[in-house]
């Protein structure tokens, strides 16, 4: 999978996930525009695209706002001409609480994090691709937006049930104008985030037996995912949601 000459943008590139995808779109000759709130830890991710050969570009930017992904968008155009591929990566979840104990503060932050940052990212991003004729979106979902958990995130799950909703919808409408739109749903990844999680000694161990292929993923695993659905070699898939799971959503 070569990227030279593409433009790339992907979100919450500051760490983690969209960090590493981030890397791998720019090892692969892309220009990489990094997204983030974070200006130290995103202006450090485009550190390490330079240190490898590649070109990036960090905006800083909370995708919540619609402005602000508007000028996330604008910013692209101006520097590299074009955008090709999307990776909407950018993703929170609640602290630990059930559906009753769920603060109304806590639920909009995650659906607004989760889901309306997609909508309002794929809304910005699909006009600047049919510029140049379209262009491959993907959307971070979840392994729990396909599955219900009682682990207490049940905002967390219904945003990223959304967010595949959204995806189908998105890629039926813009399908034949170039414009292809998948999105993933990883099991566990160790990051930053989960790390609280799992580095309980019984709650690593709890949710390692519940991946059959034997170990935790991780964001390697996520980045050649990515990268191959904004591929040429994934040009007649669309609207689909990518399990990656080790086994962990068939048992």
């Amino acid at each position: 999978m070569r990227y030279q000459d593409k433009v790339v943008l992907v979100t919450g590139a500051s760490s983690g996930i969209g960090r590493q995808t981030a890397l791998a779109f720019a090892k692969q000759g892309a220009k990489v525009a990094v997204v983030a709130r974070r200006a130290e830890l995103g202006q450090e991710t485009v550190a390490l695209i330079k240190a490898a050969g590649g070109e990036g570009l960090f905006i800083q930017a909370d995708v919540c706002q619609a402005n602000q992904v508007q000028h996330v968008v604008d910013t692209v155009l101006k520097q590299f001409g074009r955008l090709d591929c999307a990776f909407n990566n950018a993703g929170v979840a609640e602290p630990i609480s059930n559906t009753v104990d769920l603060s109304e503060e806590d639920f909009d932050r995650v659906i607004n994090t989760n889901l309306k940052a997609v909508w309002l990212c794929m809304k910005y991003q699909i006009p600047a691709m049919l510029k140049t004729g379209g262009g491959a979106i993907v959307n971070m979902s979840s392994v729990w937006g396909i599955l219900g958990t009682a682990m207490g995130v049940p905002a967390y799950v219904a945003s990223k049930h959304g967010v595949i909703g959204l995806t189908k919808a998105t890629a039926l409408e813009f399908g034949k104008q170039g414009i292809r739109v998948n999105c993933i749903s990883p099991a566990w990844v160790p990051t930053e985030a989960n790390a609280p999680v799992l580095d309980n000694p019984d709650l690593h161990g709890m949710i390692l037996a519940q991946h059959p292929i034997g170990r935790l993923g991780d964001t390697q695993d996520v980045a050649q995912a990515v990268m191959w659905l904004c591929s040429e070699e994934a040009a007649w898939y669309t609207a689909q949601n990518l399990v990656l799971d080790g086994g962990y959503s068939v048992q």
